[in-house]
């Protein structure tokens, strides 16, 4: 037997399979409901907001169909689960398929303490409440984005902080110094577009190219990221142990134009032998003449030694100058560690270039699925919870207080997000009739249609 194509735009299907239940388990006379979602602890004690414009734009403008409401139905009652068919019906023909929802929201790239509201979800059609939660699934998502955009930020300002330290060049240097390598580990390719993006509010390299597909549909940046060429370990043992050298100087005589910057992986066969004779003698004129920046890149072994011995190898081959702060940079080279690559070791990273009396520029990092995959929903511990509703024509606040989780009190009311006296702080109203006076929030989603569209740029200035 062979079953009907679901319709891989269907809106209604993309919930919990529970979501559908929910119409019939509300308080009767119930008229408006008000979520909100929040980072309630976690690794981070603040997160930078990302990705929902994304969600938005992506998904949430979409029309439902009478079409898609009758395949809805028959999937989902078939599937042991009860369906709110008229109230489906009544966004078709009384909405024009738009959905009756309102969405409030921080501006993104926002840096925010955590315990704070960052989005808010009410309905605008009293009939529909429980669209709210039915669309909880999909907004969650919003999580991803703003995890990949937090971690990075956070690296980003370790790195900062010993650039500000160590190089008189720290601004130029800093949006290069973490790179994405993180396409292939990722789950799908939605996932290394959102989540490389999320990475490219922070920094500018990148080598998750369907992030640069993202950023233009979506963000309205022609080109997000840049990324140089760089050899990979086939292309170097594919000329034989015999021929390492060969195969590094073909990369020099490919790329290495003056003002141009290429990396090559050196660790094939044995990493010291490497730097301290292909390329710290054989090929040492040639990279020094041509007038480019070779970046070498270990790729195995203990990430701190192994860019430790690197640079000091490097130097004492290539030379070296000191720079106005009194650390030494390298001439001609450059080092990029790409494996293992983490906070952990970035700080042993950073603390052993500082030792050694050389500079923060000197190395970069490339970091893959730690970057991209390593995280979930409790990295931030992201919640989405009912706060408010209207029931019988009253105002009633709504919130959980598990005895065995203190950490999990969700909060009540009608929540904004304000300054008061310089710090961030959720404000709870006890009515749904306010016009947030003083608000950091936007409303970005209203009925059907996208509100407020940032730019990658704009977005990148707040921090």
């Amino acid at each position: 037997m062979t079953l009907p194509h679901l319709d891989d735009q269907n809106l209604i299907l993309d919930t919990d399979s529970y979501k559908s239940s929910h119409f019939l388990q509300y308080p009767p006379e119930t008229t408006r409901l008000f979520s909100y979602l929040e980072s309630r602890g976690g690794r981070y004690p603040a997160t930078r907001f990302f990705g929902l414009q994304y969600l938005l734009d992506r998904y949430l403008t979409r029309r439902v169909t009478r079409e898609n409401v009758e395949e809805a139905r028959a999937l989902i009652e078939a599937h042991g689960e009860p369906f709110p068919y008229e109230g489906w019906l009544r966004v078709v023909e009384v909405h024009g398929g738009r959905l009756p929802l309102e969405i409030r929201a921080v501006p993104e790239g926002t840096v925010v303490p955590i315990h704070n509201v960052l989005m808010s979800v009410t309905n605008t059609d009293p009939e529909l409440p429980w669209l709210v939660g039915w669309f909880e699934t999909m907004l969650m998502r919003v999580w991803y984005p703003t995890t990949v955009c937090t971690q990075s930020y956070h690296l980003r300002e370790i790195i900062r902080a010993e650039l500000e330290k160590t190089s008189d060049r720290a601004a130029e240097e800093l949006p290069f110094k973490l790179h994405d390598f993180g396409s292939r580990g990722v789950s799908s390719r939605e996932s290394a577009g959102i989540g490389g993006l999320a990475h490219l509010v922070n920094f500018l390299g990148s080598d998750t190219l369907e992030a640069l597909r993202v950023a233009r549909n979506h963000y309205g940046a022609d080109v997000a990221g840049f990324s140089i060429p760089a050899a990979e370990h086939s292309t170097v043992t594919s000329w034989g142990q015999q021929c390492e050298a060969e195969a590094y100087r073909n990369m020099v005589r490919q790329f290495g134009k003056p003002g141009g910057i290429f990396a090559v992986v050196s660790d094939s066969y044995d990493l010291k032998h490497a730097i301290n004779v292909h390329w710290g003698e054989t090929l040492r004129r040639e990279v020094k003449e041509s007038g480019a920046t070779l970046v070498v890149r270990p790729d195995s072994g203990d990430p701190p030694a192994m860019v430790r011995l690197a640079v000091n190898a490097l130097a004492a081959k290539f030379g070296t100058t000191t720079n106005v702060l009194g650390f030494r940079v390298l001439k001609h080279v450059r080092v990029i560690q790409g494996d293992g690559i983490d906070e952990t070791t970035i700080r042993q990273i950073l603390q052993n270039l500082t030792v050694d009396g050389f500079s923060a520029e000197n190395v970069a990092f490339g970091m893959g699925g730690a970057l991209l995959q390593k995280v979930d929903r409790d990295t931030q511990k992201f919640a989405y919870k009912a706060s408010a509703g209207i029931v019988g024509g009253e105002y009633r606040g709504i919130y959980k207080d598990p005895v065995t989780d203190p950490g999990k009190r969700s909060k009540d009311g009608v929540l904004d997000l304000v300054m008061e006296n310089g710090r961030m702080v959720t404000r709870q109203y006890r009515t749904f009739d306010t016009d947030f006076p003083g608000s950091l929030m936007r409303t970005v989603y209203r009925d059907g249609e996208v509100l407020v569209r940032d730019t990658l740029e704009r977005i990148r200035g707040r921090a």
